[in-house]
Formats: structure tokens, sequence, C-alpha cells
């Protein structure tokens, strides 16, 4: 599907990408150069990933494929609108989280599925499941995926503290997609849904109360200077791909192609390892900055279970493909 207003908009971002792409380099110019949006902060893991990335693709092509990581959306173009972006060839590659881009492909949004998912091994089972699905979807639409992945552990950030469903009432909480919006409301708040880059203005003019994210992004976003109480509620997983445009990647040679999926390859699984480790070490950083951070109480955690319950059925109803899927997840989880 084409977005004429939005093509435009992407059109102009393309020509502003594409001078500053032949600008000339003091080294041997690269046969391939390639932008690549990311929405998040340039201290976020996934973005230090993306540049490691970069950096081991130009080592094993010999220079020949360069990628530039731009980082907090600084070409333009926001989370919910990457997956478009890279269809319509605005930009050359982009990494995006899979949930935000439902309005693109509805099943990208199985992940953010209520308490579905307790855990990597649990995530790790899904993927081989839909993953697949998802990458022969995406090619439909003129991309490729290289590599995915996961946010740690999810988490509310609030101004009060909480500890039944009633404490929730009336807060204004960020969401990230209709699923999460769905979920907040039935829970009593008034779901909001913006991207990264909105959050903290949106903080500081009061428009809202708390948020739901990882660690890493409270973190980088220095939640502590609005908001005191974090809760590990761990309600939902939310998984990043990293993709490039189908006809940028099919003027590679077979064998550039084959070192770049390599790399992608061997370096997905250390970015898991990554991943693993940066819920425990940031919330370490927001206890050092003031925040007080503690496991979501167990009244809260039954409350927010029982209230969410019949939401797999619901996606399974809006979305019919999703149901061979799941089956086969739970089989597989054995829950």
């Amino acid at each position: 599907m084409h977005h004429p207003t939005l093509r435009r908009g992407f059109a102009a971002i393309a020509a502003a990408a594409a001078f500053t792409l032949f600008q000339p380099v003091a080294s041997r110019a690269a046969d391939v150069q390639w932008d690549v949006s990311l929405p998040w902060g340039p201290t976020e893991f996934h973005s230090t990933n993306a540049q490691k990335f970069a950096e081991e693709v130009k080592a094993v092509t010999g220079g020949a494929v360069e990628m530039t990581i731009h980082t907090g959306g600084a070409l333009g173009i926001k989370a919910n609108e990457s997956l478009r972006a890279v269809e319509d060839g605005a930009v050359p590659m982009a990494e995006y989280a899979a949930f935000q881009n439902v309005g693109e492909i509805p099943l990208l949004g199985v992940e953010s599925i209520p308490f579905l998912i307790s855990d990597y091994n649990d995530l790790a089972a899904l993927m081989k499941i839909v993953r697949p699905v998802w990458e022969a979807e995406l090619q439909k639409r003129g991309q490729k995926v290289l590599y995915v992945v996961p946010w740690p552990s999810q988490n509310f950030f609030t101004k009060t503290p909480v500890a039944t469903l009633d404490d929730l009432k009336g807060v204004r909480m960020r969401t990230y997609d209709r699923v999460t919006a769905d979920m907040v409301t039935r829970l009593g708040m008034v779901a909001l849904q913006m991207n990264n880059p909105d959050i903290v203005p949106a903080l500081a003019s009061g428009k809202l109360d708390a948020v739901m994210t990882s660690g890493t992004t409270a973190v980088a976003q220095k939640y502590w200077e609005f908001l005191k109480h974090a809760y590990n509620t761990n309600h939902m997983w939310a998984s990043n791909l990293m993709v490039v445009n189908l006809d940028e990647w099919n003027r590679l040679d077979p064998k550039q192609q084959k070192m770049i999926e390599a790399t992608a390859h061997k370096l997905e699984p250390q970015f898991w390892e990554i991943s693993k480790a940066e819920h425990a070490k940031r919330m370490d950083e927001l206890r050092a900055n003031g925040m007080t951070v503690e496991p979501a109480s167990d009244a809260l955690k039954t409350a927010m279970r029982e209230a969410t319950a019949s939401m797999e059925g619901e996606f399974v109803t809006a979305n019919p493909a999703a149901a061979p899927l799941l089956d086969a997840y739970h089989k597989a989880v054995g829950h």
C-alpha cells in the first residue's frame, strides 16, 4: 500500500540523504553506501549493535559496502513509518520495532499480546515459528530481514506508587500500539500512543503521567527527571527488525550478499546476549539516580492478567492467520 502524502515526504528525505551520501570522503569510496534509519537514541544498545554490524560489514566486504547509522530519527522517519519508508525506497535500510508497524502487517503485533511470553526462551520459541512468516510478508513489501533482536523485559514507570489496579485509574499512560492501548484501557488508564522521541516532551509538558517501556529507554531518556517509580510488569515483549530494501539488496553481487548474511547470522546471538544483560544493568542505573525499582505486586499482576485474558483470542479473531502460529507456540513452550 502506498501513501501519496507520506511518499512525497519520504522523497524529500531521500533527496537530502542522497546529497549527504555522495559528499566526498577522505577514504576510498565504497561501491555501495546505505543510510540506515533508527528511531532509538545513540546510546541505546540497538543503536550500538547497528553500528557494530555496519563496521563488520564494511570489514568483511573490504570496504565495498558501507552503512551509515542515523540514530534518533535523524532522517525524519518515525518508528511507525519505517516499514513503509524502506518499501518506498526513501531509505535503503532501517531498524524498527515490529509492533510499531502493525498498521502495515498486523501479524507483527503478535509479541505484544499481554502475557503471551514469559522470558527469552519463550520468545526464541515464538521467533522460530513466527519469523519465517514475518520475513515472507516483508518480502512482499520489498524488504529483506537481516537480523531480529528483542528489547529487554517491560516495565511501568510512574510518578506515584502503584500497589493495586486502583492506583492506575485515570493515569495517562504511554502505549505502543492498538493492543497495548486496549490493555491499559482495560486497566482503567488513559492510553496515549506515541513514539520514543515524543515521550520526554509529553512528560515535561504534563501531558503524560506514566510510561511503559524497557529500562534501556528509561535510562536513555532520564526518566528520573519526571518519574519516581519503576515496576517490572513483564506484560509483553518486543523485537526490532533490521531490514534492507530488496532493490538495494539485489544490486549486490551474490558474494557480498552471502558475506552480509553471514555477518548478521554471527552477530544476532551476540546481540540477544546484550539484550539479556540490559534489564538488570539499567535497573541499577535507575536506582542510582533515585528511582524506586521493584517487581509489580502480586495483586497488580493478577489484576492485569485477568483484565487481559481474552486478548489473545481477540487477536486471533482479528488476524486468523495467527491461529496456527499461536497453537504451535503453545505446544512448543507447554503453556
